[in-house]
């Protein structure tokens, strides 16, 4: 029986999936973006967020801890450099998964696990968050007489786009001065 098991084996033994896990985690920090299996990036968001909490402090004691999951110097250089510039202001939620379908093989549900602030496309469409107001039914006719009165006060298009012209010579000024 499993009871009080939290966490998926994936079907591995322990130093298998620790191996995996380590490895993926090293792919995710120098690549920023990986493609696996839905249960995979679920384990993986695990296993990297604390790491990526721990970076925040640089420290002996963190870098070797973080060597201690990740068995890379070239993963530690990346995450307590380029990834903690970009992630470290975050208070957490440090990677986004997102579904992809289904492989063809066995039909296992794939995803992208992505450092949420490395996707540029995500970031163009995130715009400032509006401000939430509660509106009431009787505020509309208060805001249409404020937009009407703003509307008066405003001079209109036309007389913005008219030119001052100089003042113009008559012929009767030119033939006195001769």
């Amino acid at each position: 029986m499993r009871h009080g098991k939290k966490f998926n084996h994936l079907g591995r033994t322990a130093s298998h999936r620790k191996a995996m896990l380590s490895n993926m985690a090293t792919s995710l920090i120098l690549h920023k973006r990986i493609s696996t299996t839905l249960a995979k990036a679920k384990e993986l968001k695990k296993f990297v967020e604390p790491l990526v909490t721990r970076a925040k402090e640089d420290s002996t004691h963190n870098r070797r801890i973080a060597f201690s999951y990740l068995k890379s110097k070239d993963a530690i250089k990346a995450l307590f450099g380029e990834v903690i510039e970009k992630v470290g202001t975050r208070p957490g939620g440090y990677t986004r998964i997102i579904k992809t379908g289904f492989r063809l093989g066995d039909n296992a549900e794939m995803c992208i696990i992505e450092l949420v602030d490395y996707n540029e496309l995500m970031l163009k469409d995130a715009k400032p968050a509006k401000k939430t107001t509660r509106r009431s039914r009787r505020g509309t006719a208060a805001v249409k007489e404020t937009a009407a009165v703003e509307a008066a006060s405003v001079p209109s298009k036309e007389a913005k786009t008219e030119e001052p012209s100089a003042p113009e010579v008559s012929d009767e000024s030119e033939n006195e001065e001769k």
